[in-house]
């Protein structure tokens, strides 16, 4: 059996920075967001019909959010959806803490 040598890079912490592909830190707030999504549903109990019809949508948008297709949803789509799920969603604007010459969006669930 022939050793080869493996590689490990350090994550940045936003797999979509990692990959190289654009608009990285909105692809990781939405899947953020579609996660606490999905897991409210599971905590309930729901069938993504009963979660449709509780947020407005069609169980083919729930089932998208569920398995992480999110190009089709806006960040304030997901938000308003967490709050019919009784989640409050906090948007906080404050000056960058880093040297860098834009600022960053961040998401946190907790």
């Amino acid at each position: 059996m022939r050793k080869r040598d493996v590689s490990v890079e350090e994550s940045s912490g936003n797999i979509f920075q990692d990959l190289g592909l654009p608009n990285a830190e909105e692809r990781l707030a939405k899947a953020m967001l579609s996660r606490e999504i999905s897991r409210v549903i599971d905590e309930r109990g729901l069938t993504q019909a009963e979660a449709a019809q509780l947020l407005g949508a069609s169980q083919p948008d729930i089932s998208n959010i569920v398995r992480g297709r999110l190009s089709g949803f806006a960040l304030e789509r997901l938000a308003r959806y967490l709050n019919a799920l009784g989640r409050d969603v906090e948007i906080r604007v404050q000056p960058k803490s880093d040297g860098e010459e834009r600022g960053h969006l961040r998401v946190a669930v907790g």
